[in-house]
């Protein structure tokens, strides 16, 4: 299997980004995707500044995928689709179906999450347009995902998001204004004072979601290092890592690792534990609630035991 770098989903600084991806480059990781896939008022990066970090990770032996955004709202973010959908130099992650109406036929891209594709019939009519790569939408199950998995063509791979906060849904509001009564138009850009999200807790203090202007993801943090084995006997192709604010690195040293067999999933889970923003979470890979955390394949109890956890 391949190990990827899904695109930062949040608002970081311009340095801090630059930083990042620099730092990237030395980092064991074989696919990194980038590009503002949330929100387009988020500019401090512009389009040409992606494509410039882009090609100093192709010279550092990367595959590089440009991410499109998700929910299109303008023209102005119809023109920045547009300018990614012509690129010739990388392949690009279409998350809506305007991306893929661009790039049909034209040049091979990878279907995001975004696309909800459910069923062989949905990813034969994908791969037939192009695609070369489909990624699971974050709710499936295994068992829902080998079905498909039977009737997939050879010619298109299979890629599932392994860690980080499950991106859940999207809105044409943005609720990190809304939480500091602004208006979406005039949000102050306030995104850049959570460089993970703004966790939203229930009456009872438990974490339940969390919000990332227009973008609502789970509170937990998904994690299925202890299900690379099961991932790669049901047929995926790429394991994807989602980017959080700090040692993301760390969390890719430690699944290549796991995935090179020179770490148990025990061990690695137990040092993962200490890196991440919040407890972990893997109920949907089982068919279960997405709140559950299930060890050894074994039910365990759900790691917040809120009754609305049903809801995800």
């Amino acid at each position: 299997m391949k190990l990827a770098l899904g695109p930062v989903l949040y608002y970081w600084d311009r340095d801090t980004m630059l930083g990042f991806y620099a730092a990237m480059a030395d980092a064991p990781v074989d696919i990194v995707y980038m590009g503002e896939t949330v929100c387009s008022r988020r500019h401090l990066l512009r389009l040409q500044d992606y494509l410039d970090m882009a090609e100093r990770l192709v010279a550092a032996g990367k595959e590089v995928v440009i991410s499109t955004q998700t929910l299109i709202e303008s023209e102005y973010d119809v023109k920045t689709l547009r300018k990614i959908a012509e690129n010739e130099n990388f392949k690009v992650e279409a998350n809506d179906m305007g991306a893929v109406r661009l790039l049909a036929n034209k040049m091979p891209f990878v279907a995001g999450s975004t696309l909800n594709v459910y069923n062989p019939q949905t990813l034969d009519l994908l791969a037939g347009l192009g695609a070369m790569r489909w990624v699971v939408p974050v709710e499936m199950s295994q068992q829902a995902l080998a079905s498909i998995q039977d009737h997939r063509q050879p010619n298109i791979e299979t890629e599932v998001l392994a860690y980080g906060r499950l991106p859940l849904a999207f809105s044409a509001r943005c609720f990190t204004a809304r939480r500091h009564n602004l208006q979406k138009d005039d949000c102050q850009f306030k995104c850049l004072d959570y460089a993970d999200g703004l966790t939203l807790k229930t009456r009872e203090g438990q974490p339940f979601l969390t919000l990332n202007g227009i973008q609502t993801q789970s509170a937990l943090v998904h994690n299925l290092i202890g299900e690379l084995d099961a991932l790669q006997s049901t047929g995926v192709d790429v394991v994807r890592i989602s980017p959080q604010a700090h040692h993301t690195g760390e969390i890719l040293h430690l699944f290549r690792e796991c995935m090179e067999q020179r770490l148990s999933s025990a061990q690695a889970l137990s040092r993962l534990e200490g890196l991440m923003p919040a407890a972990p979470c893997n109920g949907y890979w089982y068919g279960k609630p997405g709140l559950d955390f299930i060890r050894n394949a074994q039910p365990a109890a759900a790691a917040n035991p809120v009754a609305a956890s049903n809801a995800l």
